[in-house]
């Protein structure tokens, strides 16, 4: 006895479509539904074990019962044209996954699948029918087992005709029969009118067909029913036909014939999951597939020692030592780093260094090993020996807090990977090889790590090449290079941390949230949980009787965008409103940080460089960009933040109004370049420019207006937005908009052009040629479209206002090494960078950083760079 899996092709990428996130390629291919279709397939392959699979398609052209009844399917929504696009590629994948694909002219999917299942039957063979449409249920026999999706496409319900009858108190064949007499909205099948679901249900099981139904119609005793019956007997019957899947399609099909496991075709799938940028299921590959009938030779890993005790080390090293090419020698570091919460930072679980002819593989109880350092060092802290690594900064970072202080990395992959494709910077090594490498087969175990690590020489070969095609050398090699040693040396430095006073907030904080909890509670009458969205509901929308704003499935909504829509209608909202900051400043900034400060005193924050699309920066364990400067308490924490000892103070230096001068120079705008160049405030000017007034009669509301304006036009803002923002009129914001661009003309043409720009090439530039992909662009759904909108507007303002600061970051670092300072960069936030400055050193740094921040790009008007001292980071 076989086993014959059969798929409805529509319906399961309908089900996918619907069950799973919008995914788009950098192309612009959409593939959510293809992904969930994989999926499904790839789980219930493994778990049926079908020794075939087909999947049948309806096809464009009408079928017999389109021909007999023209309102047919009528007012179905037309197929979105994002799915539409997903038909032709899963047939590709389906393809190469030995699965057959049957459609016929004049019949509908369902038809050929019952066709299919009775022949199968015939022969003695078991199916299972794999569906989103619950008419396939009809189909459940003793051999017949129907797998119908709910919650998208990731939960199965299986039937037979047992289960079927357990459940509904009908035999599948009877659910023809309830369809006839309620009919079907959803494929225009009109059954009888004041016929429902449970009534239908009713008259079959108490006469058994639709034709037993009318040929004892006058034993019925609801007269509304009865009527009915009566009046549309020849509705029930064609519905009926029309809702009976036929068994007996003129489907040409030899099992024996179907498609095999030597069908399925690894090697092709990796192209094609590597194209559509399914990383996850290119590390499920062999998962889902049948076992192969000829086992694929294992890759050979030649050449490959294991070190497990320190004293073996230095032997070990020597022998990979002399395997070096003497006149080019590199040496490829790739190692597993994992965060220690107990040391609040991360360390190395394993480290393997290869050449291309030998690898070591350093376990991680020699990595721990103070006798094993010396050996390690004697690779590491040569210049001479050219070294590629995988993420170098944890390298740098790790080794250095050990004390080996790494020298000669020319390469990092992960770092270029980032640059040639933003996406690609939050992918393993493993991951990354099977994006770009789909054909390569990754054996298991240290075997696997090995011919990873020695992967990273040929993807040395091929980024090299794509960074000169793609005209980011000087990015990569002067910029972003060299700031992986500055980013580590700023996580190993930390930022010192004032902890008495951190306790002090503890209880001030403390204090303040059991404040205004009294003082909620008193105005609503009674204690309630205020962290309960659902209890804080009942007391706004059903005690206080406020309007009701949304609702969720759940309840009532009580999000920031309700309260602020009720926060002039009692003062009970304020104090929510409050609460909430000053608890989630608490739980974060306050509990948070105490919990990271090392046995030094200070907090190691680590600085990611490759996730980001924008190019900036991010700070993670924790993130110390993001400590709010909104509120007044929020910028309390950080006079926490000290220097790290009393012959120090906190040098703090930041861009101003970076991202708008950024827009001057790439739009080349007369007026703004000119505001700049004069020294004119740019908001005064715009103020004086929308209003039409003279500069010295711009009102304080004004400019502050004019300055919404300013920045709401680099984020691409709508008047909708701007109006929301101002407490105006949404004409008022809109004149203001209209007002703007017709002063500044050449900033609304580069904005139009960047957008044209970003559809015809599908990626946008910023002033070092740093690529953002925007696939949103192009999409035909306008919501969808709006937001790459927006992304191709600011990216290149803001990805160049990052390479700025990178590059500032890469000069003041120079500068404090050549003048030989002790005073060292601490933190990055944005456009701000921190520095603790030794008392002795203070005027040359702050001239110093000042100097270089100014002059780190030269652009067509002069960057301006604003210093400030203190100490604690509150008075910087």
């Amino acid at each position: 006895m076989k086993r014959l899996m059969i798929i409805d092709g529509h319906s399961i990428m309908n089900r996918a479509f619907y069950g799973n996130p919008d995914f788009i390629t950098k192309t612009g291919q959409h593939t959510g539904a293809v992904y969930g279709f994989i999926n499904m397939l790839l789980k219930i392959r493994q778990d049926l074990s079908p020794d075939y699979v087909v999947c049948a398609f309806d096809r464009m052209a009408p079928t017999f019962r389109h021909l007999e009844y023209e309102e047919y399917k009528a007012g179905r929504k037309r197929m979105p044209d994002e799915l539409a696009q997903q038909f032709p590629v899963i047939r590709e994948v389906l393809k190469h996954m030995a699965v057959d694909i049957l459609e016929i002219d004049g019949f509908e999917a369902d038809d050929v699948i019952g066709t299919l299942s009775a022949k199968a039957e015939e022969e003695g063979d078991e199916v299972y029918v794999l569906s989103g449409d619950r008419d396939t249920l009809q189909l459940a026999s003793e051999k017949t087992k129907v797998v119908i999706t709910k919650k998208g496409v990731s939960v199965v319900e299986i039937y037979d005709a047992q289960k079927f009858m357990d459940e509904f108190g009908i035999t599948p064949t009877q659910f023809i029969d309830v369809k006839g007499l309620m009919g079907d909205p959803s494929d225009n099948i009109k059954g009888v009118p004041g016929i429902g679901e449970k009534t239908a249900y009713k008259l079959i099981k108490e006469y058994g067909s639709v034709e037993n139904v009318l040929a004892q119609v006058d034993s019925i005793t609801m007269k509304k029913v009865r009527e009915n019956l009566v009046t549309y007997a020849e509705d029930a019957i064609f519905s009926k036909k029309l809702a009976t899947i036929i068994r007996n399609a003129p489907v040409d099909m030899d099992f024996d014939q179907l498609r095999s496991d030597e069908a399925y075709d690894e090697d092709e799938l990796r192209r094609l999951f590597s194209e559509l940028e399914f990383r996850s299921l290119l590390a499920k590959l062999g998962a889902g597939q049948p076992a192969p009938k000829v086992e694929a030779p294992p890759v050979e890993i030649h050449g490959a020692q294991r070190v497990d005790k320190a004293e073996a080390l230095p032997e070990a090293m020597e022998k990979l030592l002399k395997s070096l090419d003497e006149k080019d020698p590199w040496v490829a570091l790739y190692y597993q780093t994992v965060h220690d919460p107990k040391l609040s930072r991360r360390e190395m679980e394993w480290l393997i260094l290869t050449t291309p002819k030998e690898s070591l593989f350093v376990a991680p109880e020699v990595l721990v090993d103070a006798h094993a350092r010396p050996a390690l060092a004697r690779i590491l802290e040569d210049g001479k020996i050219a070294k590629i690594a995988f993420d170098i900064k944890d390298g740098y970072t790790i080794f250095g807090k050990h004390g080996i202080r790494m020298d000669g990395v020319h390469f990092d992959v992960n770092l270029a990977a980032y640059l040639l494709d933003p996406a690609d910077g939050k992918l393993s090594l493993r991951e990354l090889t099977q994006k770009v490498y789909p054909e390569d087969r990754i054996p298991e175990g240290l075997d696997g790590e090995i011919f990873l690590a020695r992967k990273l020489f040929t993807f040395h070969e091929g980024q090299e090449k794509a960074i000169e095609d793609t005209g980011i050398h000087e990015l990569y090699y002067a910029v972003e290079l060299p700031l992986t040693k500055i980013l580590s040396a700023m996580e190993i430095e930390g930022f010192h941390v004032n902890e008495e006073l951190l306790d002090e907030f503890t209880v001030k904080f403390k204090a303040d949230i059991d404040q205004l909890e009294r003082e909620i509670y008193d105005l609503a009458g009674e204690s309630f949980n205020i962290n309960s969205p659902k209890q804080l509901g009942v007391i706004l929308f059903e005690k206080m009787d406020l309007p009701v704003i949304k609702k969720t499935k759940t309840g009532y909504s009580t999000n920031v965008d309700v309260l602020e829509a009720l926060k002039d209608k009692h003062p009970i909202v304020e104090k929510i409103m409050q609460y909430r900051t000053v608890s989630k400043i608490y739980s974060t900034y306050v509990v948070g940080l105490k919990a990271a400060i090392d046995e030094d005193g200070r907090i190691h924050s680590t600085f990611n460089q490759t996730l980001a699309a924008t190019g900036r920066l991010s700070s993670t364990e924790p993130n110390l960009q993001n400590i709010p400067i909104k509120y007044e308490m929020g910028r309390e924490i950080r006079k926490v933040f000290i220097p790290h000892d009393e012959d120090s103070v906190l040098v703090s230096c930041d861009y101003s109004q970076i991202e708008l001068r950024v827009l001057a120079h790439i739009a080349h705008d007369a007026n703004m370049l000119e505001a700049y160049n004069q020294g004119i405030d740019i908001h005064t000017k715009t103020a004086s420019e929308v209003f039409n007034i003279p500069l010295d009669e711009v009102t304080p509301r004004m400019r502050s207006n004019a300055k919404a304006v300013n920045f709401g036009i680099v984020y691409g803002i709508s008047d909708f937005s701007l109006s929301v923002d101002l407490g105006i009129t949404r004409k008022e914001a809109k004149d203001y908009i209209e007002n703007y661009y017709a002063r500044y003309p050449q900033v609304k043409a580069y904005l139009e052009n960047i957008v044209e720009e970003a559809k015809e090439k599908g990626y946008v530039t910023t002033i070092m040629n740093r690529r953002r992909y925007i696939p949103e662009v192009r999409e035909k759904n306008k919501m969808v479209q709006a937001a790459g909108v927006r992304l191709a507007m600011n990216s290149p303002i803001q990805g160049s206002a990052a390479d700025i600061i990178k590059v500032a970051m890469v000069k003041v670092d120079e500068a404090l090494k050549r003048q030989q300072l002790k005073s060292a960069l601490i933190l990055q936030v944005h456009d701000e960078l921190i520095l603790n400055a030794k008392k002795d050193e203070l005027e040359v740094v702050k001239a110093l950083v000042k100097e270089e921040m100014e002059n780190a790009v030269k652009l067509s008007l002069k960057l301006e760079a604003e210093e400030s001292v203190g100490n604690t980071w509150f008075e910087a």
